[in-house]
């Protein structure tokens, strides 16, 4: 356990953030007044406000060290970069570690260089600022601001301000994955309400056509859950319905996931594929079949392979293959085995993701069961994950990080020239209005060309969602009611 004990709030989430970021495995309170077993306290700071100036104490064992900055508080944003400077510079000396994205703990770190293009700013002067405000290392900086580079281009068609994206959640999975933290319902039990479901998802959909009737739509993503878990028949309504209600005629990508193999059949892809979706994933995590039974999936290898090989046969000319590094049980071997597979499927789009244990996964529930099986991810993974992608003749386009991620690492999306999800890019950058529909869902309201976010939630469960539609319906009309 660590304590950090505040003579004022201030900066709580930060100092936390920054903290476990060098200690994952520890315990850590932040308040004016910690409570705390001492027995159990590894080390403690203590962190003084005064006047222009920020003072941090921190005792292991007996031995004390205070270390100082000066800061003006009248500029928040500095004095935060100047108190997370100074405590990374503490922990980096306690821990003898360096973190590969330095102070920074946020999910959108490609933001800043991307603001910083939008402005004007030069290649070395962003370099330069990551560097010194965030201490990044050589690597991040380069890969951070490559990606800023290309994720500015692919952006140049779209119109954030008269312009608005729409996502539509399916919470229904054939089973929930070990490590999964987003609303999923398995659909064995839930299959006699899902044309209830799609009722009130076309009540949504129709809500949007009234309502963004004077604006573009530029990008549609149907995610989840899994898709695919509905039926062909159910997947054609959701289509139709979509054609049928919403200008279709400005959209620049259409994406479903396609996701489990196990959700996977012909008439499903017929389905997508004569409905015109252009993006399609298939979404194997891993290509090892003993994590793969670890971690809930109930497919094999031979499906992810037959799914791609099928998907490809059916006429879709862009696929995109989700992985996650750092899968429990799993070894440098074994994601060699993955990466070596995926090279002789040749996808288009390739999302590597480092595993993150959110709290509500039951790979965090029932941690006592998974503690002692390996959990790696290193800079050496991802290394490897950039030759193989670049073996494919692809390269990084759009990157975000999320609390909890193994190795301090991140999750980072590669394609091929002209095979970018601009959805994707969308999402994280905030650039523009995500208008989200099903349970769980939540929508952004994006303005001050991008400076301001605003966000509604539908509700996650199934059932309240369909009794509450109206209600959900009105929550977007009341966030949106300026556009």
């Amino acid at each position: 356990m660590i304590t950090v004990k505040l003579n004022e709030a201030n900066f709580e989430y930060d100092i936390y953030s920054l903290i476990k970021a060098f200690y994952p495995q520890e315990e850590i309170l932040v308040d004016t007044n910690p409570k705390a077993d001492q027995e159990k306290v590894s080390f403690s700071f203590a962190v003084t406000y005064a006047m222009e100036q920020i003072t941090i104490t921190w005792k292991i064992k007996d031995a004390e060290t205070t270390r100082r900055c000066d800061v003006c508080y009248q500029d928040r944003k500095d004095t935060k970069n100047r108190l997370k400077r100074l405590l990374y510079e503490i922990l980096q000396e306690i821990s003898g570690r360096e973190l590969p994205w330095g102070t920074l703990t946020g999910i959108r770190p490609t933001k800043i260089p991307l603001r910083m293009l939008e402005e004007g700013a030069d290649e070395t002067a962003i370099r330069t600022y990551m560097k010194d405000t965030y201490l990044i290392s050589e690597e991040k900086e380069t890969l951070c601001t490559e990606i800023a580079k290309k994720e500015h281009r692919l952006l140049a068609p779209v119109d954030y301000e008269n312009g608005y994206s729409l996502y539509i959640g399916i919470p229904f999975c054939p089973s929930t994955c070990l490590y999964c933290s987003f609303t999923s319902y398995p659909i064995g039990i839930w299959k006699k309400r899902v044309d209830a479901y799609l009722e009130a998802l076309f009540k949504e959909i129709d809500f949007v056509a009234e309502h963004f009737k004077d604006k573009v739509l530029d990008t549609i993503y149907i995610g989840g859950g899994t898709p695919t878990s509905l039926s062909a028949d159910q997947l054609d309504r959701l289509l139709t319905k979509i054609e049928e209600s919403l200008d279709l005629s400005d959209l620049l990508e259409f994406t479903v996931e396609a996701g489990r193999p196990d959700s996977i059949t012909r008439d499903k892809l017929e389905a997508l594929h004569r409905h015109g979706i252009g993006r399609i994933s298939i979404n194997p995590q891993t290509m090892n079949q003993k994590t793969l039974d670890l971690i809930g999936r109930h497919h094999t290898v031979e499906q992810v392979i037959d799914s791609f090989h099928l998907a490809r046969e059916v006429g879709f000319a862009t696929i995109n293959m989700d992985l996650i590094v750092g899968l429990p049980g799993e070894h440098m071997e074994d994601v060699e085995h993955t990466m070596s597979v995926i090279k002789e499927l040749d996808p288009d789009n390739l999302t590597v993701h480092s595993l993150a244990i959110k709290r509500s996964a039951r790979l965090n529930l029932e941690w006592d069961k998974y503690q002692d099986l390996h959990m790696e991810n290193s800079e050496k993974h991802m290394a490897l994950a950039h030759r193989t992608a670049q073996a494919l003749g692809m390269e990084p386009y759009y990157l975000y990080r999320q609390k909890n991620m193994t190795g301090n690492l991140e999750n980072i999306g590669f394609a091929k020239e002209g095979k970018a999800g601009l959805y994707n890019i969308l999402i994280m950058e905030e650039k523009q209005s995500i208008v989200a529909l099903g349970a769980g869902a939540a929508c952004k309201c994006v303005s001050d060309h991008g400076l301001t976010v605003t966000r509604c939630e539908n509700v996650k469960d199934v059932g309240l969602y369909i009794e509450r539609i109206d209600e959900m319906i009105e929550r977007k009309r009341e966030l949106f009611s300026e556009r």
